[in-house]
Order: structure tokens, then C-alpha cells, then sequence
């Protein structure tokens, strides 16, 4: 029977390497820069470290240049599904680098982010993502200070306080009003999340109405609607709009959250989609495909944002001098089944 090994038996990074057949410089480097290690060595070293029970010292990275081993990742809200896959996504990527993320959120209160900013770095770690390009002075100035690399997720223009990866929200919100009015309608509702301290949001409304605008399409301020991220307000407030003696032909959304509960409202109400009205998304939320019917909307492609995002972290980190490039990830209209020409 194999020995327990017990606390105060020396189990360090020399007993992994010998247990391995490696060297120690091998060890360390499959833990800093895994990609530099051959699979099947790498898979050696994890079987050695698991059988040994290992847990290496952090704090010994220091002289690498690399202080915790982690990553920073702070984001509006973890109550619903609207950033699982970049969240995911970004976790993959670092984690093929060898890093873990810390996640917090400020529930939409840029003014908390600032402190969950200072607790991530008293945890020292080695870079720090944020959601959107709208953050408070002090947290750039902060960054700033500590001078560890730093990077701006989910929305995209070509200058930024700091680099960022992400897509043009102006531009989806366009590309959907474009669609609509396409297909002939000019009575169009918007049902859109709260705008404060949210300029992805924003940039959505902004693309949306202006484009409306152009377009000379003018929408009544009862039809213009401020909602919750949340399934059953939309429904409810969807339903009350299609209450009134005079109807919009299509309804916008500003996320398919919202555009998930509009189908409910309009169900609720007794109208077919897409025959009795229209209804459109933006983001491609997983599920949006598989309603019935499938959602029109815009795809922004939130996996290849959080991919690409963790990949330049990570090299900004264990590359030091690297530099972090804009990258805009194009957001993508899905025409499915929710929208359908005006009838004359």
C-alpha cells in the first residue's frame, strides 16, 4: 500500500521533477509557458503532481516576473447568461497559458468597481480585465500605478484608454434597425436595458435610434422602453404596449434577454410572431436559435472576443514589452424567423 505523505514531508518542485523524469526547469516551465512543453511531457508532470499531492509556492514566482498566477476579470452582473460565453471563453484562453481568473462583479455600479479593482490587486494579481470602455478616472489612474497589463473586453472603438477587444455596439445596433426597416416597418417599439453605466447599452440605443432617425422614423416616447434584464419584465411591459389602441408593427430590443420576453408578451397578448409582429434581438444569446420561432438578431460574437482577449493578456504578461493591439470581433446579423415583411 502507498504511503499518505504527511504534513512536513518535503514535497516540492525537485519531487515532481524526479517523480517525472524531468528537469526542474521543465516543471517550472510547464506551469509558465505550457506551450513551450511537449503534451506528453506536460501530461507526465500532471500525473507526477497529482500522485504527490504538489501545490507550488506562488509567491516564488516573483522572480519570473509573474506574481500570482491569476487574472483579474471584473464584469457587471453574473445573474444571467449575457457574458457565460465570454466569461468562459476568456477562462479557456488564459488557462491554456497557465493562469486562473478571479471573477467579481459591481452589479452595473461603476462606482464598486474601484474597490473590487484594489481587492484583485492586493491579491497581486498579474493583469486586469474589465467589461466595456466607460470606467470611473480613478480606476484607470489605478491601473495605471501599478503598471501591470491591463485590458478592455466586450466593446470595441479604435481609441481606447486601454487596448481593448471586443465589437462595435453602434454598428449592431444599426445593423438591426437596418433590418427592420428593410422589411418595410416604420411603427417600431424599442425595448432597451437601463443606459446607466452600461455603454455597451448605449452604443446599441445609439446605433438603433440614429439610424431610425436617418430614416425619418420617429418613435413615441410610450413605445420607447427602459427594462430590466429580466425575462418577465419584458414580457409584462411588452404586453402592455401591444395593449394600446395603436400597435407598433416590430419591436427592437436591445439584448435577447429582452427580445426572449417580448415573444412572451406578444404570445400573451394573442399575436403570432413574425405574421402579427415583428420581433429582434442583439447578441445571439445561446438558446435564441432553438426558440420557436428562431430569433432574428445580431450575433456578437462573444467567444471569439473572450478568446482572443485572454490570448493578449496572457502574452502581455509572460512577454513583457508586448503590446496589446485593438482588435474589433465584426458583429454579424442572424435573420431566422421573428421578423417578416410589413404587410400592405
Amino acid at each position: 500500500m502507498a504511503r499518505t505523505r504527511k504534513l512536513g514531508d518535503t514535497i516540492d518542485i525537485v519531487a515532481v521533477a524526479k517523480e517525472a523524469e524531468v528537469s526542474i526547469s521543465t516543471v517550472s516551465r510547464s506551469y509558465n509557458h505550457p506551450d513551450l512543453v511537449k503534451a506528453a511531457t506536460r501530461r507526465r508532470i500532471e500525473k507526477a503532481i497529482e500522485k504527490l499531492g504538489y501545490i507550488r509556492n506562488r509567491a516564488a514566482q516573483t522572480i519570473h516576473g509573474i506574481r500570482s498566477g491569476t487574472i483579474g476579470l471584473v464584469v457587471p452582473t453574473i445573474d444571467h447568461a449575457i457574458f457565460a460565453e465570454v466569461v468562459q471563453a476568456f477562462s479557456d484562453s488564459v488557462d491554456e497559458a497557465g493562469f486562473t481568473i478571479l471573477l467579481a462583479s459591481h452589479g452595473y455600479d461603476l462606482g464598486r468597481e474601484y474597490a473590487v479593482l484594489r481587492k484583485f490587486l492586493e491579491h497581486r494579481v498579474d493583469g486586469i480585465a474589465l467589461i466595456g470602455l466607460d470606467h470611473p478616472g480613478e480606476v484607470f489612474r489605478l491601473i495605471e500605478q501599478q503598471d501591470i497589463p491591463a485590458i478592455l473586453i466586450w466593446n470595441y472603438e479604435p481609441v481606447t484608454p486601454l487596448p481593448c477587444v471586443g465589437a462595435d455596439n453602434f454598428m449592431a445596433g444599426r445593423m438591426i434597425a437596418e433590418h427592420i426597416l428593410e422589411l418595410g416597418h416604420r411603427d417600431i417599439a424599442l425595448v432597451l436595458p437601463p443606459l446607466e453605466g452600461n455603454d455597451r447599452a448605449g452604443g446599441r440605443a445609439f446605433g438603433i435610434s440614429e439610424t431610425l432617425k436617418d430614416a425619418g422614423v420617429d418613435v413615441p416616447d410610450a413605445w420607447r422602453l427602459e427594462t430590466p434584464y429580466s425575462i418577465s419584465a419584458a414580457k409584462r411591459d411588452v404586453h402592455h404596449v401591444l395593449g394600446q389602441s395603436h400597435r407598433p408593427s416590430a419591436i427592437i430590443c436591445g439584448n435577447d434577454v429582452l427580445a426572449w420576453g417580448a415573444l412572451y408578451g406578444a404570445k400573451a397578448h394573442g399575436l403570432s410572431v413574425p405574421d402579427g409582429i415583428s420581433i429582434a434581438g442583439i447578441g445571439d444569446f445561446k438558446g435564441s436559435k432553438e426558440l420557436e420561432p428562431a430569433l432574428t438578431t445580431v450575433r456578437l460574437p462573444a467567444q471569439q472576443i473572450g478568446r482572443n482577449a485572454g490570448q493578449a493578456i496572457a502574452m502581455a504578461i509572460t512577454q513583457p514589452g508586448t503590446v496589446i493591439e485593438n482588435q474589433h470581433c465584426a458583429p454579424e446579423l442572424v435573420v431566422r424567423a421573428t421578423c417578416a415583411a410589413l404587410k400592405c
